[in-house]
């Protein structure tokens, strides 16, 4: 086996005095300004039609509702010691920088944000989130790069020839060729055992796949709730399909008495759900033309 490529990145960006700005972080920030400015030229073709400082009000409660949704649902059903913190350590909720951020848990609170701001507004909720959908993947993309970056949510063992490795699984591979001797020599070979990049493949999927696919459907007439309805079930079958060869969160493991069902499968499946049901109801919803 050829020497597999070695993820080892700093995981700190720029270095401002005392203050450490993280990739991860970057990333993020990153993802918000891609959608505020594709968003902004959408707007001006006519696809929504708002004024800039309403399109503005979105992407800050969009903003606020990833952040919230996202950190609130993993404290819910990823974190170590199950939801104890409510009583015992409820300011743990703020801890951000400990890491802790659930896609699932974003979506909603972005879709709690859209229904909100479209009632304001007097526009369907789906007018809104087709509106926004198409541009989500690109934060999803960055999010999995930084994810790359610091060397996290890594796959399983591999003899792939893109299997990479992780220095910060080592424990994890020591642990491993006990249970399976035979990757003792790559063990012994590489000082850790080449891993599925399963952030990249998420970025492929979730990011550039997605993107292109909603960005091209979304530049033509077509009716409303297809846009919703193509992205729900795009995710739902990615981000299972990348489960089964990414490793479960260590604080869960596999569920359901299985060595295969993760969280991140199981809280995806709705999305498969939704995601036929919204294409159903686009098949009877009106055409919203482009201006």
């Amino acid at each position: 086996m050829t020497q597999p490529y070695l993820v080892d990145f700093n995981p700190v960006a720029i270095h401002l005095g005392p203050i450490q700005v993280h990739w991860y972080g970057l990333m993020y920030l990153l993802g918000f300004l891609s959608v505020a400015l594709l968003g902004e030229y959408r707007r001006r073709r006519g696809r929504l039609p708002v004024s800039r400082e309403a399109l503005g009000d979105l992407f800050f409660y969009g903003m606020l509702g990833v952040i919230v949704g996202g950190r609130v649902w993993y404290m819910l059903f990823y974190y170590t010691g199950g939801i104890g913190w409510i009583w015992h350590q409820p300011l743990a909720l703020f801890k951000v920088w400990d890491g802790g951020m659930s896609f699932h848990g974003g979506l909603l609170g972005v879709l709690a944000a859209g229904w909100w701001w479209s009632r304001r507004h007097a526009l369907h909720v789906f007018d809104t989130i087709d509106f926004v959908a198409p541009m989500v993947p690109i934060g999803l993309g960055l999010g999995r790069l930084g994810n790359f970056i610091n060397g996290e949510l890594w796959g399983k063992p591999t003899t792939l020839p893109w299997g990479m490795l992780y220095p910060q699984a080592r424990a994890e591979d020591v642990a491993y060729v006990g249970a399976h001797p035979q990757w003792l020599a790559a063990l012994q070979q590489f000082g850790a055992l080449p891993r599925q990049p399963s952030e990249l493949y998420e970025l492929a999927l979730e990011g550039i796949v997605m993107f292109t696919v909603l960005w091209l459907v979304s530049l033509k007439p077509r009716p409303r709730y297809l846009i919703s309805g193509l992205f729900a079930l795009m995710y739902g079958c990615f981000r299972i399909g990348v489960e089964f060869v990414r490793l479960p969160d260590p604080q869960l493991g596999y569920l359901l008495d299985t060595s295969w069902v993760t969280m991140g499968q199981l809280q995806s499946v709705p999305l498969l759900v939704v995601g036929v049901w919204l294409l159903a109801l686009s098949r009877r919803a009106p055409t919203l033309p482009l201006v």
